[in-house]
């Protein structure tokens, strides 16, 4: 089964879940902003990303640019910096057992459907 974490407002996630319907794929869908994922569960994605924490990280999101540009945290601390700012997280993410892509562009979900 797929995963997406999704955010309703961005376009590219709206296109890449409208590309897995489009494929007729079964997905589970998380409003991330809504649900956040837990510092476990962002271990589990960057590492299925094959990423550090902080590459997972939108350094063009205004609360990046006021609180966090220009530190240097641990990949520990970034985890739960993103579980706690989910605003902050690259968007959108399908998961599909042992791994997962980054939608942007929305057609590198294909690697792993």
């Amino acid at each position: 089964m797929l995963k997406i974490y999704h955010n309703t407002r961005c376009s590219k996630s709206r296109c890449t879940l409208d590309l897995l319907k489009e494929k007729g794929k079964d997905f589970e869908v998380v409003e991330y902003l809504k649900t956040p994922p837990t510092v476990a569960e962002l271990q589990e994605i960057t590492a299925k990303l094959n990423l550090k924490p902080e590459q997972l990280v939108r350094k063009g999101e205004k609360l990046y640019q006021e609180k966090f540009a220009g530190k240097t945290y641990t990949d520990e601390e970034w985890l739960r910096i993103l579980a706690e700012n989910p605003v902050l997280i690259e968007r959108p993410i399908v998961v599909k057992g042992d791994k997962a892509v980054i939608g942007r562009p929305p057609e590198n979900v294909l690697t792993i459907l």
